[in-house]
């Protein structure tokens, strides 16, 4: 029989904690330098950004005769061109690029990058050596990493040597594409192996145990372990890796060049448009981009993450015990 203080007791613990009132502005006045940074460094650019795309630079004669520059507001006309005007052509083609490259690059960045996990998971001697080889290219610079793989695909450069052909693989057309897909998978697979391997990390070895008793080859365990349980931290780096590679500037500008119509990205049409001063349509070309990135990491999320969010929330939600 228990007392009148241990069910009190008993009741006090089981009451939901309450938020006190100061609580709230505690947490508000901690966050306030995060918020300060974000608005400085995200918000104010963005909404620059978004305000110039609406101008357009134009420039012309007075009634004096000289010559008078200024911005002009045209509203949506920068968008209108973009799309429908005589550059159209020029921005499909990026657009086009832009997402051949991504879902290319991150294609095969997932199939070399899970190879690379799972060797580095098994243990063997030498396997430090082999995970800091692998960090290599991730950690050199993209501008220098550009500038090698030019070296090594120019006319009289290592590839055309090995192959015995001659390629003008830094020119123009798929030869170009090829190679800015090699160079991109070479630098930013290590990124996608690193993080498949945390996940691999984690997995107990008692379920590979318990699989080999069950007669479960190599291949069967990969599919049915290894894979679903790597699936969240997979999922993770393959969105880091498609929002990076949505925004491709510097590989294909280093390594093939700037104006070259079979690598040219949206960022790249950016840049462009910027360096001729016509900072609406850069701006334009900005602000496309970033619904584009948004739109595509939504539809990842929401296809292919959704099972995922829907297993947290439920290991999340306590279980009801059965009573009586």
């Amino acid at each position: 029989m228990m007392t009148t203080t241990q069910i009190e007791r008993q009741t006090t613990a089981r009451r939901p904690q309450t938020v006190k009132v100061g609580d709230g502005r505690m947490a508000a006045l901690l966050l306030s330098p995060t918020f300060l940074v974000l608005a400085l460094v995200v918000a104010y650019p963005l909404l620059s950004a978004f305000r110039q795309s609406l101008y357009r630079s134009q420039s012309g004669l007075d009634d004096d005769g000289f010559v008078v520059t200024g911005d002009v507001f045209v509203g949506l006309g920068n968008y209108v061109n973009i799309f429908t005007g005589t550059e159209a052509g020029r921005f499909y083609n990026a657009l086009w690029n832009t997402t051949f490259f991504t879902f290319t690059t991150v294609g095969l960045e997932v199939i070399i990058g899970v190879a690379f996990a799972v060797a580095m998971n098994r243990a063997f001697r030498g396997r430090a050596l082999l995970r800091a080889s692998i960090l290599i290219p991730w950690a050199i610079p993209t501008a220098v990493s550009g500038l090698l793989w030019r070296w090594i695909f120019q006319a009289d450069g290592v590839v055309n040597s090995i192959t015995g052909v001659e390629v003008l693989w830094t020119a123009e057309g798929f030869a170009a594409q090829a190679a800015v897909i090699v160079a991109e998978v070479w630098k930013t697979a290590p990124f996608i192996g690193l993080l498949v391997l945390a996940g691999m990390q984690i997995i107990p070895g008692e379920i590979y145990e318990a699989a080999k008793l069950d007669g479960a080859n190599a291949w069967r365990q990969f599919i049915g372990i290894t894979l679903p349980l790597v699936r969240p931290a997979l999922l993770v780096a393959v969105l880091f890796r498609m929002l990076d590679a949505l925004r491709m500037f510097d590989l294909p500008f280093v390594l093939i060049g700037p104006r070259k119509s079979s690598v040219e990205t949206l960022s790249i049409l950016a840049w462009d448009e910027s360096n001729q001063l016509n900072y609406g349509t850069a701006s334009a070309f900005s602000i496309i981009l970033l619904i584009y990135v948004a739109v595509i990491a939504y539809a990842f999320i929401k296809i292919l993450g959704a099972d995922i969010v829907e297993a947290k929330a439920r290991r999340a939600t306590p279980k009801k015990k059965a009573t009586r």
